[in-house]
């Protein structure tokens, strides 16, 4: 039972860095990144796809995305989905793709993205927190029905603890990385 949860909380805590990682590549940093685009879906064919299903999506410079649709009908709907997600930039559109041109961020946008990244972050910590939490109930309800003795109950919640604050300070340290990729000029 203690090697489930042990087991269990480290999967939660780990999904929630993936998480994390996620989310950070929908933030704008000094190089556009294609990931940006990841949340924004359209319809197609009655059913709501994500556009790199639909597209190809090029980088051909630091400040230029271009989205070359499969089929040609889907250039509308793509247009009008990127309009509609509000990502900073307007579709150009030239009959054949669809061109993104990004101006180089200003020292208040690259702040605004750092403190996005933050908020991402502590999201993170509190997902990682609920598992931790999750574990600790576990235990407890073990020591309060007999099955583990209160010696082995707080010895499993130090471990839980520590492993939350190891995930934590794992959090602390991806966001580092990102503010200063994000603050860099």
């Amino acid at each position: 039972m203690i090697a489930t949860i042990d087991q269990d909380t480290t999967q939660s805590m780990k999904a929630g860095l993936e998480a994390l990682r996620r989310d950070y590549k929908t933030l704008r940093t000094g190089k556009v990144n294609p990931a940006v685009l990841d949340n924004i879906t359209i319809d197609y064919y009655g059913t709501e796809t994500q556009l790199s299903k639909v597209a190809t999506v090029l980088t051909p410079d630091a400040t230029t995305i271009t989205i070359s649709p499969w089929e040609k009908n889907l250039l509308k709907d793509i247009e009008q989905a990127i309009s509609g997600a509000n990502i900073g930039v307007s579709p150009n559109n030239n009959g054949e793709t669809i061109t993104l041109f990004f101006p180089p961020m200003t020292v208040e946008q690259r702040h605004e993205s750092a403190k996005s990244a933050k908020a991402m972050t502590d999201h993170a910590k509190v997902s990682i927190r609920n598992a931790r939490k999750h574990a600790n109930d576990i235990i407890k309800k073990a020591h309060k029905e007999k099955a583990i003795t209160e010696d082995e109950s707080k010895q499993r919640q130090d471990e839980i603890q520590k492993m939350t604050d190891k995930f934590n300070t794992k959090a602390d340290e991806i966001f580092k990385a990102k503010e200063s990729e994000i603050l860099k000029v």
